[in-house]
Formats: structure tokens, sequence, C-alpha cells
């Protein structure tokens, strides 16, 4: 994506993705020391806020564009181009949550910057063999509820935190997969049993 100002694309009006790709530069520029965490954070809110591309440029102007923000994740195979964008859940300074009974997508976006995400899966539909769960947590917290029989796959970084599973025990043959991928700044990505009622 370019960012690069200029009177008429500085008004045109930016998509969730283009968002996200400024958020994924402005956190590779973080763990790479270019940003400090309170600059990561009050770029990342605004990121989150703005509405037109000269916005978004302005909070990476000062930032080498090579690397490219991270690609989105492969296409499984027999994927269409017309594969729907994932559900997404965005907490920024507050608190975000799906439970009860829901159908669970193919993909779904965790993003927790100050603040809290949790998602449950107790009573969900996992109508897909394979989930994939891309959780974001700076200095804020992403908590899975997973039931038994579902096979869970962590995988991500945490400079400052914590990515952990307190899931006990192995999944079944051929039980749900959730893959879920986390990237912690000063935060945490817990997957964890429901709670016993």
């Amino acid at each position: 994506m370019e960012l690069v100002p200029s009177d008429d694309a500085d008004r045109l009006r930016v998509s969730d993705r283009e968002r996200e790709q400024v958020v994924e530069l402005l956190g590779t520029a973080a763990a790479e020391g270019r940003l400090t965490l309170d600059e990561y954070a009050d770029r990342a809110t605004a990121a989150y806020a703005a509405t037109t591309r000269g916005e978004l440029a302005r909070l990476t102007d000062d930032l080498p564009t090579d690397p490219a923000p991270a690609p989105l994740p492969a296409r499984r195979s027999g994927a269409t181009e017309l594969e729907p964008a994932p559900e997404r859940l965005v907490a920024i300074f507050g608190n975000e949550s799906r439970k009860g009974r829901w159908p669970v997508p193919a993909r779904l976006e965790a993003q927790s910057v100050f603040g809290d995400c949790h998602i449950e899966l107790q009573d969900a539909q996992l109508s897909q063999p394979v989930i994939s769960i891309d959780a974001t947590a700076i200095f804020g917290s992403v908590t899975i509820f997973v039931p038994e029989g579902v096979e869970v796959r962590l995988t991500g970084t945490a400079i400052f935190g914590s990515k952990e599973s307190k899931l006990r025990g192995t999944a079944p043959p051929g039980a749900p997969v959730l893959e879920v991928r986390s990237r912690v700044v000063f935060g945490s990505v817990t997957v964890r049993p429901p709670h016993r009622r």
C-alpha cells in the first residue's frame, strides 16, 4: 500500500485493511526499537481512528517502509479470491467480547490496545475444521476460552509480555483445530478452558 501524501491521496478514505497494515508497520518499528512503546500506543490508537490516507501517512512518514508490513496469511488450498474478510474484535481503552451461541468464522482477528478482548468458544458453533485467530495485545490482553476436544496451536511472539495455553490433555484425532497467531507487546494472549459453571 502506498502512503505517500499528495493533495488527492490525502483526501481518500481508508479501509480497515489499510489501518491494520499501518498498525503492523508500527508494531514492526516498535519491535526494532524505532518507536518507544508509548509512541507505538499513541500512533496505533490514531491509526484505528484515521479516516483518510493523509492521516495514516503522517503516522509513518518518519519510518522506513522496507520491510513492508506483514503479508496477509496464505490462503489455504481451495480458498477463493472471494474469501470473506475476517470478523474483527477491537478493544482500545475498553473491553470487547464474543460469547454465547455464535457461528465462528474461519478467520477472526482480535486486537487489544490498552484493553481486554474475550473470545468464548464453549457454546459457539465450530463449523470449520480449522479456525484461525490473529491475536494482537499491546498493553492489553486477549483471552480465548476453548472447550475440551479442540486442538490448539499457539504461535507468535511476546515482547515484555506472555502467550500461553492453560489447556491440559490432548485432543482426539480429527478434532477441530484452532490456530492462534499472537503478537504481544507488554500484554498477554492466553488460551484457557472455560470457567466452571
